[in-house]
């Protein structure tokens, strides 16, 4: 179940740079954010429902999966998608790529009762280098404008809120079934998204495309309901640093996938980062987590009415 939860997420979450890209060309990126989680959430809600999953929980327990899912998916993909209409999805996966950076320094703090071996991390150094191999050329021959200075930069602060999300979701098991607490997320986010949408005036300039619909109803399906559930479900189950070797995969996955479909060109450069990008992840991924015994650890969030 974690090698299939794996190869979900790096897929996946590998193919919705691509999906973004095509959605935001007409779809403001709240908008399109707001649809896409509205629609997901909702959906995932009554399919708990429908099967017997419980999904009526305390206010306590609903709050918290909400701040999860708005700092996971606005925090971090709505910041992503702004971010994709001034710089290229290569350069957006690079910066994005100090994500796992934020999970080793979150995990200590907010968990403080493991962290990864020298070998986990000198497999996460080894992704950043690789990952600028792959994008390298874009860089040596572009020039970053003020609105893409800006873009990186708030790239910066996703990639933050998004590990902040991942490790309060790992640290709040507050005795939520894990498919309905990811329910409640997305659908979080998708009111989150409506709201920031409507103050934005982004129906006054939106295009309804069928090109954008289909990216957006794929973000749908392969972004929301399989991968971040997939997501959701190793957080609960794999330490949040091996987690996070999906920022070092899906750039591998987003470069081959334009290579595919848009005839993108993959040079020596593209090879070569690649092949180490699969390296560190091997490294992070067979790297032994240690325990840490702390002198008191914050004590859990209990389930209230369980």
């Amino acid at each position: 179940m974690v090698i299939l939860a794996f190869g979900l997420v790096y897929l996946f979450w590998g193919s919705t740079y691509l999906a973004i890209d095509i959605a935001v060309q007409t779809i403001p990126p709240a908008l399109m954010c707001a649809v896409r989680f509205s629609i997901a959430g909702v959906v995932m809600l009554a399919v708990c429902a429908a099967t017997g999953r419980k999904i009526l929980y305390s206010p306590q327990q609903i709050a918290l999966a909400a701040v999860v899912g708005l700092l996971l998916l606005m925090g971090g993909n709505l910041t992503l998608s702004y971010a994709e209409l001034a710089v290229s999805s290569g350069l957006a996966a690079l910066i994005i790529a100090i994500t796992p950076l934020w999970f080793l320094v979150l995990d200590s703090l907010l968990l403080g009762d493991h962290h990864i071996s020298g070998r986990g991390k000198a497999g996460l150094a080894l992704g950043i280098v690789g990952l600028f191999v792959l994008v390298w050329p874009q860089l040596q021959s572009g020039t970053m404008g003020h609105r893409e200075f800006w873009a990186s930069i708030s790239l910066i602060f996703g990639s933050f809120t998004w590990a902040l999300g991942s490790v309060l979701s790992k640290r709040w098991q507050s005795g939520m079934d894990v498919f309905s607490a990811t329910g409640w997320q997305v659908t979080a986010a998708g009111v989150g998204n409506f709201v920031f949408a409507l103050f934005a005036g982004d129906l006054s300039h939106v295009r309804w495309t069928t090109r954008s619909l289909s990216a957006t109803m794929y973000l749908v399906v392969c972004g929301s309901w399989i991968g971040y559930t997939a997501y959701i479900w190793l957080l609960e189950h794999v330490p949040t640093s091996k987690v996070s070797t999906y920022a070092y995969v899906n750039p591998v996955v987003a470069v081959f996938l334009g290579w595919l479909i848009l005839h993108e060109r993959v040079d020596r450069f593209i090879l070569a980062g690649s092949a180490i990008v699969v390296l560190s992840v091997i490294l992070v991924t067979s790297a032994k987590v240690k325990e840490k015994t702390v002198a008191a650890k914050l004590p859990a969030v209990e389930a209230a009415g369980d």
